[in-house]
């Protein structure tokens, strides 16, 4: 077999293996969703400018807006457990971030400025009003810097496991670029793409990561995560922005500024979760925090009766 009969015959075997990569990663995103579990029929939208966001709005009162942690597969049925008993003293919004749950997932590099953006209009288009919030996880940070670029649509913040300011400030590197280009890739990065997020690995975070007791853990919960993380056109989109840290963004001056009433809920086996939650009191002495103990990074999914007693005293 001459040069050229070779070069065709691995070209068609590449041509070949990438379109059964291709088949492959379609029929997982169409089986990962097929449940439909994510469906809400009375949920609301935003028309935002760079895409739809889904919300939900019950109750009446003063409003309340709860904001998911991020990551691929978060969205806010994060909160589905306490918004019904929210919702009697107060006006209960959810909302799916851009890229997350069942809002649009556009193709497009995410950063901290956008998420800072998408909380500022969204409160002025669909609440109207100052408004308290209960933010999660590494979303902590949008909203510190959201309450400093506009104070008057903040009241008080309760922050449940934010980041600490060491993960805040981690920049892109210099092999950023290359990265976001392999994960950008519309076959092999959804390959890789949907190996860390398969239905296996997911149910390992909630039992590693998310909760304390993995007997805790309902298979509901795992099913939703999944099928969250194929929603949408672009899915992979915020995992590659957030795995190159384009999310990412220094609080520390914000925290300082802003005078907000906050509180700080850990989870006791969050890791360093006391050093967090001291390293935030030393920018901001008026902060207030509580541990819930025998908990880690969803305590509104694991302990959901001991953060709501929290934030009754706290939004009292």
């Amino acid at each position: 077999m001459n040069k050229k009969n070779k070069l065709m015959t691995l070209l068609s075997l590449l041509t070949a293996g990438t379109a059964s990569i291709a088949l492959m990663n379609k029929w997982v995103q169409l089986s990962a969703v097929q449940k439909n579990l994510m469906d809400e029929p009375d949920s609301l939208c935003f028309k935002w400018r760079l895409g739809n966001i889904h919300y939900t709005k019950s109750g009446n009162g003063k409003p309340i807006l709860l904001i998911h942690d991020l990551n691929a597969s978060s969205s806010g049925y994060e909160y589905h457990l306490l918004t019904d008993r929210l919702s009697r003293r107060y006006t209960v919004y959810t909302l799916d971030l851009l890229g997350c749950g069942r809002s649009d997932k556009p193709a497009l590099t995410y950063t901290s400025y956008l998420f800072v953006q998408l909380i500022c209009d969204f409160i002025k288009s669909e609440i109207g009003r100052r408004t308290d919030l209960i933010v999660s996880g590494e979303s902590s940070s949008f909203v510190i810097m959201a309450c400093n670029h506009s104070p008057e649509l903040f009241g008080r913040l309760m922050l449940v496991n934010p980041n600490s300011f060491d993960k805040c400030m981690q920049i892109p590197g210099k092999h950023t670029k290359f990265l976001k280009l392999l994960l950008d890739l519309p076959v092999i990065g959804t390959l890789l793409y949907q190996i860390i997020h398969s239905y296996s690995m997911t149910e390992r975070r909630f039992h590693e990561e998310y909760f304390y007791n993995p007997y805790s853990v309902k298979p509901t919960y795992i099913d939703h995560y999944y099928e969250s993380a194929y929603l949408g056109d672009s899915p992979k989109a915020i995992f590659s922005s957030l795995e190159c840290r384009y999310t990412n963004c220094n609080i520390r001056n914000a925290l300082k500024k802003i005078d907000n009433s906050i509180y700080i809920v850990g989870g006791s086996e969050e890791p360093e979760i006391e050093q967090t939650i001291r390293d935030y009191q030393s920018l901001n002495s008026a902060i207030e925090s509580s541990v819930i103990t025998k908990t880690r990074h969803l305590p509104q999914l694991e302990t959901p009766d001991k953060l709501l007693d929290l934030i009754h005293i706290f939004f009292a």
